[in-house]
């Protein structure tokens, strides 16, 4: 045991010079994930929990208080500056956020023929969970608390399996259908009205480091439509708005508006075994 503790302390002790534990925050991702349900009390009262008070106000109130607490408190573990007007300007979000959640859900549950309520979208969809977590985690970005955004959407890909990069930019009215393996890069920008299915990847063609000041991630305009399984590379790759993209499509250049793109079509031949 001992020669283990000392081969750890070593392995430690090499790896300073690319990683400074002083700088890791104190505080873990079920921290985080309190705070995240802090905001979904506060943005949906009643949905998530039970609303002891009667009172709306008074139960908003309270939500306040705790979620302003809470994000002051993880703010001083992430050492940032001015926690408490960085915690007042995240609570000042809040309405707009709620606004473009509404047309969130709205676009979900028009896009599915299975969806009974907008209260089912809300509690039982994935895809509005990642979603919300999201659109959270990017007004975190806007403030310039990058660690503290990722986190959050670190924990949106562990329970959804949709992967959100906090500084993609993403229009109103986003619905996602399913969800599962969605990918969506740091540099993305997603327009208005648009649907993504399942396993649809808006990536990047290089992952070298030299790229990281670049825009590596593909321009989806308004009112597109794409199909599950399909891989969109590339920051000068622009899909023109009104276009659909059929599953199962590689895209690494830019198509105009009011297109479809689909597979060509192929034939599957079905032979009887001999008897």
């Amino acid at each position: 045991m001992k020669e283990i503790i000392q081969a750890l302390q070593k392995e430690m002790k090499e790896q300073a010079s690319t990683f400074n534990g002083d700088t890791i925050p104190k505080l873990s991702l079920e921290d985080i994930d309190r705070t995240l349900t802090l905001f979904k009390k506060a943005l949906f009262p009643g949905v998530f929990h039970v609303i002891e008070q009667h009172d709306l106000e008074t139960f908003l109130e309270s939500i306040l208080y705790k979620l302003k607490f809470n994000l002051l408190t993880t703010l001083e573990k992430f050492n940032q500056k001015n926690p408490t007007n960085h915690a007042q300007k995240i609570i000042e979000t809040l309405p707009n956020l709620k606004r473009e959640l509404k047309k969130d859900i709205t676009a979900i549950f028009n896009g599915d023929p299975a969806a009974q309520t907008h209260e089912e979208v809300i509690l039982a969809y994935p895809s509005f969970e990642a979603i919300m977590i999201y659109r959270i985690a990017h007004e975190l970005t806007l403030l310039d608390l990058d660690l503290f955004a990722r986190m959050c959407a670190s924990i949106a890909h562990r329970k959804t399996g949709i992967d959100i990069h906090p500084k993609a930019c993403i229009g109103h009215s986003f619905c996602i259908d399913h969800g599962t393996a969605i990918v969506i890069g740091e540099t993305s920008i997603i327009g208005n009205n648009v649907k993504l299915y399942q396993g649809v990847t808006i990536g990047a063609l290089s992952v070298s480091k030299k790229q990281k000041n670049k825009k590596r991630h593909p321009t989806i305009e308004d009112n597109v439509t794409i199909y599950a399984r399909t891989t969109i590379l590339g920051g000068n790759t622009t899909i023109g708005e009104n276009s659909i993209i059929g599953g199962n499509v590689w895209l690494t250049s830019s198509v105009p508006k009011n297109s479809k793109i689909y597979n060509k079509e192929f034939n599957i031949e079905h032979t009887q075994p001999n008897h």
